[in-house]
Order: structure tokens, then sequence, then C-alpha cells
């Protein structure tokens, strides 16, 4: 099997501090600058799977960086520079402690909520007589928290504000910025023939006090896309679109027994998925960006990441 990035040990003498998240490892080093591994962990249901999925990591950070920089002219965002396939480099700040989720269809976890009976999402009326993955009247935005570990939990706007979790002077400005990211990314995609279905944002401030735009934005892990072509056919005829996101990993999970819930267990993942997970996410970086994906050399991946890392932190 091709070898996978699990995990980093990166020797950084001027390393403060380190976090693991369920993908990413961050480092914080001394002048304020985080330095951000994609790592080719896979997460669903807000669990890590047990086996890590070949280039993923690679993907992730490619895209990301590429989209941060077709959406800087919209909101300042924290990227230094991309000194590595895996690896991002930037600006240290404190991150809001939500994530701007924002719908342009009713797919996903708002169809799951709407199958269930509701018809609200995060203080957000859902009009009756939808179907899933039909197209919302107008986009919605249906915050989260971010949870470090377990499931990131539906919070509404005023809820936001009223519990101080973040003010409604900077609340109004991440809406404004939400909306404007999804319509530009929106356009993005129609361009690759793909529809932007869903997403989310993740903000920070400096310690100047500037919102900045963090982490990733557009990629399958953060974001659902459609193919434009046929849509409106099979929702007419009640087919399941075709789609480019993660929601195949969760579908799999779903048809194997696991929803992340109690008492569930995570599936067995043989060589045969691992492969096919990680030809669809290069499907996806193809589809979404139009160029060819090209696999960076993985003999010695955690000895490549830390050169590069050591070499760019020598230019600044």
């Amino acid at each position: 099997m091709i070898k996978t990035l699990m995990h980093t040990n990166l020797y950084l003498t001027n390393m403060q501090s380190k976090y693991v998240g369920k993908v990413r490892e961050v480092y914080h080093i001394e002048n304020d600058i985080l330095i951000m591994v994609a790592t080719d962990r896979l997460s669903a249901f807000d669990v890590v799977l047990p086996k890590g999925i070949p280039y993923k990591g690679q993907i992730l950070n490619q895209l990301a960086t590429k989209m941060l920089r077709e959406t800087e002219d919209i909101v300042p965002n924290w990227l230094l520079s991309s000194p590595d396939p895996n690896v991002s480099i930037g600006k240290s700040c404190e991150p809001f402690k939500i994530e701007m989720v924002i719908r342009g269809y009713l797919a996903g976890h708002a169809a799951r909520i709407y199958k269930s009976g509701l018809r609200e999402l995060c203080g957000e009326s859902l009009s009756e007589g939808m179907k899933e993955n039909d197209k919302l009247p107008s986009p919605i935005i249906t915050p989260a928290t971010k949870a470090e570990m377990g499931h990131d939990e539906d919070i509404s706007r005023d809820e936001i504000i009223n519990q101080g979790i973040v003010s409604e002077k900077d609340y109004i400005l991440l809406e404004k910025y939400t909306y404007q990211l999804y319509e530009r990314g929106t356009k993005i995609a129609k361009k690759q023939g793909l529809i932007l279905v869903d997403t989310k944002y993740e903000f920070g401030k400096t310690n100047r006090g500037e919102i900045v735009l963090i982490d990733e934005i557009h990629t399958p892990d953060s974001s659902r896309y459609f193919y434009e072509s046929g849509y409106y056919e099979r929702q007419k005829h009640g087919k399941t679109q075709k789609q480019l996101s993660k929601e195949f990993v969760r579908q799999w999970l779903i048809s194997e027994g696991f929803q992340g819930l109690s008492g569930q267990n995570l599936p067995v993942m043989d060589d045969k998925i691992v492969t096919s997970i990680s030809e669809r996410y290069i499907e996806i970086y193809e589809k979404i960006t139009g160029q060819k994906f090209i696999k960076a050399p993985i003999n010695k991946i955690s000895e490549r990441i830390q050169n590069n890392i050591l070499s760019f932190l020598k230019t600044i």
C-alpha cells in the first residue's frame, strides 16, 4: 500500500506550541507564525478513520492555497506561503469559535434534518414541499460550534451573539464575508461545470484586530459540489445527484452501519476502499481546478516536509 502521512513530529527550535486537529497539525512558532500541515487522515461524522488516504493532504492543501489566493480581494487571509505540497505557513490569529456554514441547496446535514420533519435549521426556516438536493430560494447561513473532539453543534445567529461567542459587530462582518465568498466560490465552480452546493468558512482575528479568513476553503472536505450538467433533469426524476465531495465517504460509512453514534463501530477499511477514496479525491482536485494532479514524492515525506519548512523559514 502507498505510504501515507498520518502524523508529524517536526523539529523546530523556535516552536511554542503544537495543536493536533482531526486532519491538520498546526505548529505555532515565534513571531506569530503558524505552520499548518495537512495530513492524509480522513474524518467523517467527526471521527478520524483508522487509515490514511494517499495524497489527500497534498490535495487539500493545494486546493485551499489556490482558493485562498483567488479570494484575497474579498477578505484578507492568514496565508504567507506554501513551501511544501502538504504545508501552508501564515499569520497566527485567534480563531472565532464558530464555523460559518452556508448552504445553497437542501443537501447533506440539512436534508437529513428536513427528512426528520424539522423545518428550521439554526434559526433559518425551510420551506415545505422541498426534496433532497433542491435549490434553496436563497443561500442560508447555518453556523456550527467548533468541537476539538466529538460533534460540532448547530447554533443560530441569535444564540451566538446572545451567548457572547462572537460580538454582533464582528458577526455582521463574518456574515458579509461568508455571502461574498460563497458567491465567488459559486462562480469559480460554474467555470468548471460544477455547482457549489454548500461549504464552510472559518475566520480569526489577528493581534491587530483584523478579521482574516483561515484554514481551508472550497475543498472537498469543507464543501459539497454537484455536476451542473444534468442537475435539473436528475432532480425532476428524483435521481441521485452526481457530486464531488466527501459525502461518498459518509454514504459508505452509513451503508456499513456507522454514523458516529454511541455503540457503533468503524467498518474495516481494506486497500480497495482506501485506493478508491484516493482516486475520488484526485478526481475532485482535477475537476475543481481544471488541472492535472501531480503527485509529490512520498518515499521520505516527513523528511521532505521538514526540509522545505526549514528552507522557507530561513527567508523570513
